[in-house]
């Protein structure tokens, strides 16, 4: 618990720092999932900021069973909130899509409510004088476990470095939030399934393997090589196309 304090307190400096320079004054933008890493990213940024500068929203799709978790959060926080419920616009996008003769793919009803709640996030923040937080961390994106311009983009990632082992210590010392939400199943919300139960393994052996280079699982090691060299593209800006001619500046 000795280094989760430690880079707690190096991660608030942080945060403090970078908002005096990319934002001074401004507000931190939390999607609020209920999960354990926005709940951590909104304690940390209340933390950094005081609660005064910190907006939680909560973006629900239809139905969330867990939406009493991300009420919990914004009270124990005591921050500013705001329900933005997702289903209409989704509704409307696959609604569309099928009138003009195109079936949309199960990949898309995934993916689509994502980057709905960022496009929603970023209008929000443009109308609150706010940045956007992005809560993805080193676990996740080391496998590509997110949405390409959906959850994994955001002005700024506190988290980005820290695999999930680390997040839930260094979310067991912070302030004012339940603990019970630390220690909740990982989810992502739109295959209502677990992120355990989609990849196939345990975060814990993930992060054992991206901090010590080691899984004893033949089987896990190869899903977990898959999952990194399919989606590494997520974090890779887009190729741009360099012509060998130049006639503009």
């Amino acid at each position: 618990m000795e280094r989760a304090e430690i880079v707690k307190n190096e991660l608030v400096t942080w945060l403090r720092s970078w908002f005096e320079k990319n934002g001074n004054g401004c507000k931190a933008v939390v999607g609020i999932s209920g999960g354990c890493d926005s709940t951590v990213v909104a304690a940390l940024c209340v933390e950094a900021l005081g609660k005064e500068r910190v907006v939680g929203v909560l973006m629900p799709n239809v139905s969330q069973p867990d939406i009493d978790d991300s009420h919990r959060v914004v009270e124990a926080l005591g921050i500013q909130s705001y329900t933005i419920p997702i289903t209409l616009p989704v509704a409307g996008i696959t609604e569309q899509m099928e009138h003009v003769g195109i079936s949309v793919s199960a990949q898309t009803l995934t993916n689509l409510p994502a980057r709905i709640r960022m496009a929603t996030l970023y209008a929000v923040s443009q109308s609150v004088n706010g940045r956007v937080i992005n809560t993805s961390n080193y676990s996740e994106r080391s496998i590509g476990w997110g949405t390409r311009w959906g959850d994994t983009v955001g002005d700024v990632c506190p988290l980005a470095m820290l695999t999930k082992t680390e997040v839930i210590e260094i979310g067991h010392i912070l302030k004012n939030i339940p603990s019970d939400l630390i220690d909740k199943p990982p989810a992502d919300g739109l295959t209502g399934r677990t992120d355990e139960d989609n990849f196939g393994f345990t975060y814990e052996v993930l992060d054992q393997y991206l901090t010590k280079g080691v899984c004893y699982d033949s089987e896990i090691l190869d899903k977990i090589l898959k999952m990194r060299a399919k989606n590494r593209f997520k974090l890779q800006e887009p190729p741009i196309f360099h012509p060998n001619g130049s006639w503009f500046l």
